[in-house]
């Protein structure tokens, strides 16, 4: 059973930056793709970037330039570093852990999420 536990939302003026942590346990962690979803009031959740076992990354094109994933395998951890942060990035982030090596292997287990609020 993989356990994923995630820290660093908050609340945040616009133009502001967080950084998102998301520890795994109970997972050969540097084998698995790992990525972050957000999901807003009334709104789907969608993915907002992924990386793979081997450190290629993947963004929606609404975060591109502004968000950075990274990982750690050392620390069984990954990363979203959020900069110039916008009101619409408002939504709980959700920590994935996929089932191989690339996002398009699904997502076999989530983080209890982590509340991002941006004021404008």
């Amino acid at each position: 059973q993989v356990q994923l536990v995630e820290s660093g939302g908050g609340l945040v003026q616009a133009g502001g930056s967080l950084r998102l942590s998301c520890v795994a346990s109970g997972s050969i962690f540097s084998i698995n793709a790992m990525g972050w979803y957000r999901q807003a009031p009334g709104k789907q959740r969608e993915v907002v970037a992924a990386i793979t076992s081997v450190g290629i990354t993947n963004y929606t094109d609404s975060v591109k330039g502004r968000f950075t994933i990274s990982r750690d395998n050392a620390k069984f951890t990954v990363y979203l570093q959020m900069n110039s942060l916008k009101s619409e990035d408002t939504a709980v982030y959700y920590c994935a852990h996929y089932r191989g090596r690339s996002m398009f292997t699904g997502v076999s287990y989530w983080g209890q999420g982590t509340q991002v609020t941006v004021s404008s």
